[in-house]
């Protein structure tokens, strides 16, 4: 009987034993990894000591590009047009005639004009002679000194009205698309083209009246547009508005940007970044910052070796660095990477990263 039922005996007893040996190595691993165990390991991590560093404060606001001159061109008078003499898009300088008009009738009204003043001229000069001699009235001589003058003023009209019939860039710029032909019929309200001096342009935007005290003349502005993806302009606050806007509690600043390869064009659209003053502020890289819900906190290291949350209060974002407005101090050693793997209480050790020496120097300083 015994020999019967040994070996299902053994199937029975074999499985037992292997979960008790599997379960007795558990044991022994939870012993071992478990927090202030003897067997606990450092987890590796990046960290860096808190430090004051130059910082700028941004403010972010969406402006309108303007043109630094900018003009539609019209003529004064209403007249069949001769000669158009520029292209669509074309760069003129300051004074160039852009269209002439017909002038036969001004020609003419002129050469009346002349006329007239030239026999004007005569009668005073003649008359001068006698009233010197006292052989006519001065008053006569008054009366004709009147004439020659009016005369001279009819003169300057002419020549003015036919001055008006060529149209002029009235300073240098980038024409628009041309809108009218030779030939055609244009009225003071006709639109002959637009002028743009675009080799400097405005960027307006809003800042709020919170802010207006650390914004001044010179102030570094960067711009982004969704033309340019990824290029990014810079320029300077020139102005900002004597006035405060009652409805909206924000000010005016109109910043100035250099546009000697004519990307920026009037009417774009920017992202417009205002760096304020520079000043000393605790700035640690973003990703050291852990976000559960609306709490924010960092892990901080002990002299011990263990972590600890620090609940922190952060300030401006930029380029991957944040500022720290509260929560911890200078001289503070913080977890920078691997903050994934940590909690309250364990210990951690820095891990020198595989890189190259421009990176390598950093952990140093946070080992010291």
């Amino acid at each position: 009987m015994l020999n019967r039922f040994a070996p299902r005996a053994l199937l029975v007893a074999l499985p037992l034993l292997l979960l008790a040996a599997c379960g007795g190595d558990k044991g022994a691993q939870a012993k071992g990894n478990g927090n202030g165990g003897a067997g606990e390991r450092p987890i590796p991590v990046t960290t860096q000591v808190v430090q004051q560093g130059a910082w700028n404060d941004t403010l972010q606001a969406l402006g309108t590009a303007k043109a630094r001159e900018s003009v539609t061109l019209t003529a004064k008078v209403s007249e069949i047009v001769q000669d158009v003499h520029f292209d669509s898009g074309q760069q003129v300088k300051a004074g160039q005639t852009l269209v002439t008009l017909k002038g036969d009738a001004a020609q003419a009204t002129l050469v009346q004009a002349e006329a007239t003043y030239a026999e004007a001229e005569r009668l005073y000069r003649r008359q001068k002679e006698l009233a010197d001699q006292q052989l006519i009235a001065r008053s006569q001589l008054d009366t004709q000194l009147a004439l020659r003058d009016a005369a001279a003023a009819r003169v300057r009209q002419a020549r003015a009205d036919i001055g008006d019939r060529s149209v002029r860039a009235p300073f240098a710029g980038v024409l628009g698309i041309r809108q009218v032909s030779p030939g055609s019929l244009i009225t003071a309200n006709s639109t002959i083209a637009t002028l743009d001096d675009i080799s400097r342009m405005y960027v307006d935007f809003q800042v709020p009246e919170a802010a207006l005290a650390s914004v001044e003349a010179g102030n570094t502005v960067t711009a982004t547009a969704a033309a340019y993806p990824g290029e990014s302009f810079e320029g300077e606050v020139e102005t900002i508005e004597a006035r405060i806007d009652a409805t909206t509690r924000a000010v005016t600043v109109r910043a100035v940007f250099p546009n000697a390869e004519r990307k920026l064009r009037p009417g774009m659209l920017l992202d417009v970044r205002l760096f304020r003053p520079e000043r000393q502020a605790l700035v640690i890289p973003e990703i050291a910052v852990v976000q559960v819900g609306r709490d924010s906190f960092v892990y901080r290291v002990k002299p011990d070796g263990s972590v600890e949350q620090a609940a922190v209060t952060a300030g401006v974002r930029r380029d991957g660095q944040v500022e720290i407005v509260k929560g911890i101090a200078a001289g503070d050693r913080i977890v920078i990477d691997g903050t994934g793997k940590l909690r309250p209480g364990v210990k951690v050790a820095d891990a020198a990263p595989a890189a190259t020496p421009k990176q390598d120097a950093p952990v140093a300083d946070g080992q010291g």
